[in-house]
């Protein structure tokens, strides 16, 4: 059995539906997810669709079909994946392990689905996780002098290793428009505060002056304004006077944990799409 995982947009019309799903009855499909949604405000069409098929199929086929008699009518913006391959995601890290702990944790437990072929780091002090995980440890430094340099290298390992997607947990280093380029709406950062609010290097501190009664995490896509990328996921967790900063540093790296790891599964599920610097999420 083979799945098919459809996602589109477009303006919002009638009929689009039914094309789709006869699409794919026509080809023998069965279709055990459909998922929609109307933006009413700008008149955009979204959808998710999940299609199995029990016999073989041609997915170059499946693609210029649906190109032809799908796509081109309603113009679409669409994209169609196969279960071709596992997913390869790069880890880059700094000096905080907690992101880390979770994401290989999760990744032994066989929780993500993914091949990670590397995590790389500007500090050497993670590797010896990424020797107990088996997995291969890349320390590239970056200053100010050499940054240029450390990037064409994360560039020549991303491509020699065909990586999909990349994730920061908890790299502290600004991505470069050209990384961000060559990987659109592909790498996911874990943000230490509930965005837009309290940004910066030291958002407990911050909150903590305030008084406030919440704090929270934010996993996103990167883009070239920092931390302003669409985002994925967020969650809180209620605080009270009673909390000192240290409390409010734990908690929050809890919430960084789980706010994290659902994001990069629902990117992985293909449960995610970006439309104007915002995301749609199916469940």
């Amino acid at each position: 059995m083979a799945k098919v995982t459809l996602l589109i947009n477009c303006k919002d019309t009638s009929g689009i539906i039914a094309a789709i799903t006869n699409f794919f009855n026509d080809r023998n499909g069965n279709i055990v997810y459909i998922d929609q949604y109307v933006d009413t405000e700008n008149g955009i069409f979204f959808m998710r669709l999940e299609n199995e098929f029990s016999e073989r199929f041609d997915i170059a086929e499946i693609r210029a079909g649906f190109e032809t008699h799908i796509a081109e009518k309603y113009n679409m913006n669409w994209k169609i994946y196969a279960e071709e391959r596992i997913l390869k995601m790069a880890v880059f890290v700094s000096k905080y392990d907690h992101c880390l702990y979770d994401i290989l944790g999760r990744y032994k437990a066989g929780e993500l689905g993914v091949e990670i072929p590397f995590i790389l780091s500007n500090h050497a002090e993670l590797e010896p996780i990424a020797k107990a995980f088996e997995i291969p440890f890349y320390h590239v430094p970056v200053t100010k002098a050499t940054k240029a340099e450390a990037e064409q290298k994360q560039l020549a390992l991303l491509k020699e290793f065909e990586v999909d997607f990349i994730v920061l947990a908890r790299y502290m280093q600004i991505i470069s428009d050209e990384l961000i380029a060559e990987f659109p709406n592909n790498i996911i950062n874990i943000h230490h505060s509930f965005l837009p609010a309290f940004a910066g290097a030291k958002p407990y501190h911050s909150a903590y002056k305030r008084g406030v009664k919440i704090i929270g995490a934010t996993c996103h896509y990167v883009t070239a304004e920092l931390d302003a990328g669409p985002i994925i996921e967020q969650d809180i967790a209620r605080i009270s006077h009673s909390h000192s900063i240290k409390d409010l540093i734990l908690k929050g790296r809890d919430l960084e944990k789980i706010v994290f790891s659902r994001g990069i599964k629902l990117h992985i599920q293909r449960k995610t799409m970006v439309f104007n610097n915002k995301t749609v999420i199916f469940t």
